[in-house]
């Protein structure tokens, strides 16, 4: 059923909420390191899913999938949530929230450039040209504008966020090839990856109990990050009548993050990381419009 109105007012709250993570990210790591935040916050994504579950009577599908069902949950598992926020949760306590938040956000260029040996698909002139200007961007954040003496802030940082962004891309490229309901997918996702989680921290010994801050900011992680708002998102998909009409709402996403990161951290917005993202949001939207890439419908 097609209710464009409806469509439109879940994906803005989406929009919205992600627009707030980073700022979330950057303060929960003043209390917690990037392992004991995953811990908590996949604990209350995991359980907050189980809940939808129950109200979505979507329980009984776990019965229905096979072993090789369940050992592919187990490997997407590993890419995210495990993976994944251990990289990016790591970088965003090496960068500055707006490094952090504009160099993840390659994670679309990714996929097409790893689309290219995983799916056997050709990128021609013009996507080669839009990944180079998201590229130039890249090293405009990196060096925060001092481009030419290639003088990157945080050389370990910046390759950890863009690592977490490919981390992303092969998961969804991984995910996008199951049918399974979306919904029952991420949370076993969030099962198996919630128990490669706890064995990490088990043998790390940080396991600690949160100050109220600490745990208050996981919470938040864990319900808007990881958890409700991929819901709300499957529901705008579904209620519009192309998914282009919501998905280009998410590229006001990272800039909605400087505004919160500048208001909720202070962070000093530089000149460098606008241009810089405008660059990278510019060659996704020119790769985007030049193949329809098949993540157009996906969720950030």
């Amino acid at each position: 059923m097609v209710d464009q109105k409806k469509a439109y007012a879940y994906a803005i709250i989406v929009v919205l909420i992600w627009s707030t993570v980073a700022s979330a990210f950057k303060i929960s790591l003043r209390y917690l390191n990037y392992l004991q935040l995953l811990f908590y916050a996949s604990l209350i994504s995991l359980l907050i899913l189980f809940i939808i579950l129950i109200f979505q009577n979507k329980l009984s599908l776990l019965k229905t999938y096979s072993k090789k069902d369940y050992l592919h949950s187990a490997i997407l598992g590993l890419l995210n949530p495990f993976l994944y926020y251990i990289v990016l949760f790591k970088a965003y306590s090496l960068l500055s929230a707006q490094q952090a938040v504009s160099l993840n956000y390659t994670w679309a260029i990714q996929i097409v450039l790893l689309s290219v040996p995983l799916l056997k698909q050709k990128i021609g002139f013009k996507s080669v040209l839009a990944i180079i200007i998201s590229y130039v961007g890249v090293l405009i954040i990196s060096t925060q504008g001092d481009i030419l003496a290639l003088r990157v802030t945080n050389l370990y940082g910046v390759l950890l966020a863009l690592g977490s962004a490919v981390i992303w891309a092969l998961f969804w490229i991984y995910n996008i090839k199951d049918k399974r309901d979306e919904v029952v997918k991420l949370f076993l996702n969030f099962l198996f990856g919630f128990i490669f989680i706890l064995i990490a921290i088990v043998f790390s010994k940080r396991l600690i109990i949160p100050k109220i801050p600490g745990f208050t900011s996981a919470v938040y992680i864990g319900l808007f990050e990881m958890g409700i708002t991929f819901v709300l998102w499957l529901k705008a998909l579904k209620l519009s009548k192309t998914t282009a009409q919501v998905s280009n709402l998410i590229y006001l996403t990272p800039f909605l993050s400087l505004l919160i990161i500048n208001i909720m951290i202070g962070e000093k917005i530089l000149i460098s990381t606008i241009i810089g993202l405008i660059l990278i949001v510019m060659g996704i939207i020119m790769q985007q419009y030049n193949t329809r890439p098949f993540y157009q419908n996906k969720v950030v």
